[in-house]
């Protein structure tokens, strides 16, 4: 879910960096050194999984991860997911760095939050207790994640009401539902597996709403 640079206004993109920047500052305290390999590793396993694309029908769906990086990290999801999207935006061009802000909270605070919610149902010792918490918590961590995109366009402007409403029916559905202006179909998310929509932006169209992607925008 990276929203590229070009789109959000300037409060929505101070915000969002006070905000990631508090959080990563907060994550970066609560680490010792026996978690920075830990934190490594699922750093790492972000950065690729989301840049991972699977066609399915004419829209595609990829690994969000991020509630299972909440129940393993707790705070410290906020500099794992940071550093991840930055090397995106750096090599790949993926979302961008003055959205950076925006992007680590709408992924990295469902994290915590799921953290808080699930981490002692999913290290329970009952196997169906921790595959149904498990399951609650990608379903909890996409959508928190989706909700916050749309809450961050919506603060810049009132126009993307319509593209809005159809990434939310997408993400309910499932079914990837048609583009609307887009220049290529919004992806179905696949919440209860862990599944999310490719959520990238571009630039802002001809007119208002209508939403470019990053890789078809010139």
């Amino acid at each position: 879910m990276h929203i590229s640079e070009g789109i959000l206004s300037p409060p929505v993109l101070l915000a969002g960096a006070s905000l990631a920047t508090a959080g990563v500052a907060y994550g970066l305290k609560k680490m010792d050194m026996e978690s920075i390999p830990k934190v490594g590793v699922l750093s790492s396993a972000f950065f690729v999984a989301t840049l991972i694309h699977v066609p399915v029908g004419p829209s595609s769906i990829h690994l969000v991860l991020n509630g299972l990086m909440g129940v393993m990290l707790g705070w410290a999801a906020f500099p794992a997911i940071m550093i991840a999207l930055a090397l995106q935006a750096m090599l790949f061009q993926y979302g961008g760095f003055t959205t950076l802000g925006v992007n680590t909270v709408n992924m990295a605070a469902p994290a915590v939050i799921c953290y808080y919610l699930f981490r002692g149902a999913v290290r329970s010792e009952g196997a169906k207790m921790a595959a149904a918490a498990g399951f609650a918590c990608g379903f909890v961590s996409l959508t928190l994640s989706i909700l916050g995109a749309a809450a961050s366009l919506l603060l810049t402007q009132k126009a993307f009401l319509a593209p809005v409403k159809v990434v939310l029916v997408a993400h309910r559905g499932g079914d990837g539902l048609g583009h609307l202006h887009l220049a290529r179909p919004l992806g179905a998310a696949q919440g209860a597996h862990g599944f999310g929509e490719d959520l990238t932006y571009g630039r802002i169209g001809r007119h208002p709403g209508t939403l470019v992607s990053r890789a078809d925008s010139p």
